[in-house]
């Protein structure tokens, strides 16, 4: 992917201003991405990458540290009855962890490229999160909420079902394609900045954004509102897995 390593500034004598406008050159497309991905986590991730690569960390490193970071708080929300500070740092540390897992892939690209190692880790730790983030929500539910119905532990467990299979089915559709890209047309997708990219997709997808459900975590001592916030989050999930099977599929056939 891209320049060899021998090829790559000496990150000791290369500015962080430098080392981050090289970056800024070699990012993935914006395309449909969700506002807080597109505006908050990709920008934040872009700036940890810098401070990785000055520190001579590797991508693998950023993965385990995202890691470490988001099951530490899951692990919270499973133990611990929630209070407003605690819920907030839970919301806090699984925000770091989601920059952190944007930090990676783009820790790669300065470092002229990444290993299949590399994305099969960055993929399974992925997919674990994307199952143990609603699994957290049961287990606090149960031990620590005061719920109108024992039916809303319903509502978790069908949104992880509704997580997992998007992912998988993102993950698949994006390998498939990159099976068939041509050399060129990888490139333009590396380089979005001479490509204008649309707005309103980016604040429809807003509730399917992994950092806004990271932030309703705060939510969690106040059970009424957490629970609307999130069946919210659910119901909008749930509806966009719907509308993008059938267009994934499309996409798929035609590649």
């Amino acid at each position: 992917m891209g320049h060899s390593t021998s090829e790559l500034p000496d990150a000791s004598r290369e500015s962080f201003g430098d080392t981050f406008r090289r970056l800024r050159q070699s990012q993935k497309s914006m395309r449909n991405a969700p506002a807080w991905s597109r505006w908050v986590n990709r920008p934040l991730g872009r700036s940890l990458a810098v401070v990785a690569y000055r520190r001579g960390l590797t991508p693998n490193h950023v993965t385990a540290i995202s890691a470490v970071f988001t099951m530490s708080a899951l692990a919270v929300v499973m133990l611990v009855e929630p209070s407003w500070p605690v819920s907030i740092g839970v919301a806090g540390a699984l925000v770091l962890g989601h920059a952190l897992d944007a930090a990676d892939g783009q820790l790669a690209r300065l470092r002229g490229g990444g290993s299949l190692f590399g994305e099969f880790f960055d993929h399974t730790v992925d997919a674990v999160k994307c199952a143990v983030v609603h699994i957290a929500v049961v287990v606090s539910l149960y031990r620590f909420g005061d719920l109108p119905s024992d039916r809303w532990l319903i509502v978790p467990l069908a949104f992880s079902a509704v997580e997992s299979v998007s992912f998988f089915a993102n993950v698949l559709k994006d390998q498939l394609r990159a099976g068939r890209l041509a050399s060129s047309e990888t490139d333009a997708y590396l380089r979005p900045d001479r490509v204008r990219q649309p707005i309103l997709p980016s604040l429809v997808l807003i509730p399917a954004d992994y950092g806004v459900l990271a932030l309703s975590f705060a939510l969690l001592p106040g059970t009424d509102a957490f629970l609307a916030v999130y069946a919210f989050l659910f119901a909008a999930r749930a509806v966009y897995l719907v509308i993008g099977m059938r267009r994934w599929g499309k996409a798929v056939a035609a590649y």
